[in-house]
């Protein structure tokens, strides 16, 4: 049996809260958490070179194996011996499964015991993927931490969906978890903990999947269009109840107010779009909130966009050149706009793990809630 890559340690403890500073060591290096992870869904960061990503502090990135079977396949990256060496990535990658594309592509897709059967988004032909597949598709782009194919209902559901959707996702992850610790090639499988918008459900989730001893642990299907006080109602009594000595992965839920509250929940990886989709559409992150930076009243505004920011967009640019470059159009603008917001995410990490470290993390949280306002 093959045998993990990854080591976990928790590094230090806030005292008043759950929140915590960590380490995780992969094969390809390591990186510290609270971590968030850009997302890299086709083996690129848009907009970005690895270079950027590296100068903008990035330590961990995520791919999508659905997305990277179908282009450019897995004998493209076969050929390279990893996804690392095919994008010129040399830090830890984690990959998704594909069980997000069940439900942003539902379409497009039919479940069933075995797995799922997905109609090409690309050119209409037609695939299946399985759990014992998704090991194996994630083995050839050997990313470091590999997450196992998973099911939960479109919301809102019912609760008769939520425990069909519940016992897929369990049996699944078992056939996954046969298949990866006979595969193993010192890489990492995770968890992913479903149950809908049911306690109860989370609940015995979380139990049937903590007892197949994974080495790290996800929460999945929040952030889907359910209403906060329900994002509250599920992640603030589930999260101190993984595992404590493994890593605790809260999936897509990217908002820095919702990273604050996972992470005082005792959550230590996260990864969103939206610093990246956000930046291509004109909407800046910045420390007193979100910039929307086509908005007239920029048009000659010398300032740099975040007072403060050390990002390469903010040490040489004014918000006026990122307002001309956006409305042209030029290629430019998504790049420096990306750069900053990738920029700020990880400085926004940076922040809260020193803060954790001092024992301060709620008074960064209520004054970084207090200048956050925006347009």
């Amino acid at each position: 049996m093959g045998r993990s890559g990854l080591f976990f340690e928790t590094t230090a403890r806030d005292g008043r809260c759950a929140a915590r500073t960590g380490r995780v060591s992969t094969k390809n290096g390591a990186f510290d958490t609270p971590a968030f992870m850009p997302v890299g869904t086709a083996g690129t960061v848009k907009a970005l070179t690895p270079q950027q990503l590296e100068e903008a502090g990035a330590q961990v990135i995520l791919a999508n194996t659905y997305h990277l079977f179908l282009r450019p396949g897995t004998e493209v990256i076969r050929q390279f011996g990893s996804l690392h060496r095919f994008m010129a990535w040399d830090k830890p990658i984690l990959t998704d499964s594909g069980g997000f594309q069940i439900f942003s592509l539902k379409s497009n897709a039919r479940v069933s015991a075995e797995g799922v059967r997905f109609k090409s988004h690309l050119d209409g032909s037609s695939f299946a993927l399985t759990p014992e597949g998704v090991v194996d598709i994630q083995n050839i782009l050997d990313s470091d931490i590999q997450m196992v194919l998973d099911h939960f209902a479109p919301h809102p559901a019912s609760r008769a969906q939520d425990e069909k959707a519940l016992a897929l996702t369990g049996v699944w992850a078992a056939r996954a978890r046969e298949r990866f610790l006979k595969t193993n090639r010192g890489n990492s499988q995770f968890a992913i903990i479903q149950g809908g918008l049911h306690e109860d459900l989370r609940q015995r989730s979380l139990r049937e999947l903590a007892a197949m001893d994974f080495d790290g642990y996800a929460i999945g299907g929040l952030s889907v269009g359910e209403s906060q006080a329900d994002f509250k109602r599920i992640l603030l009594p589930l999260a101190p109840e993984l595992p404590a000595a493994k890593p605790r992965y809260l999936m897509g839920s990217g908002t820095p107010e919702d990273i604050l509250l996972a992470v005082e929940s005792g959550m230590d990886m996260f990864d969103c779009v939206l610093p990246s989709r956000n930046a291509r559409n004109g909407t800046l992150f910045c420390s007193r909130g979100k910039v929307r930076i086509k908005n007239e009243k920029y048009k000659s505004d010398t300032r740099p966009l975040d007072e403060g920011c050390p990002c390469y967009t903010c040490r040489n640019f004014s918000r006026a050149y990122l307002r001309h470059l956006f409305i042209s159009r030029e290629i430019l603008a998504s790049i420096l706009n990306t750069i900053h917001n990738i920029h700020f995410y990880l400085d926004f990490m940076a922040k809260i793990r020193y803060a954790i470290q001092s024992a301060k993390f709620s008074e960064l949280k209520e004054n970084f809630l207090v200048l956050y306002k925006g347009d």
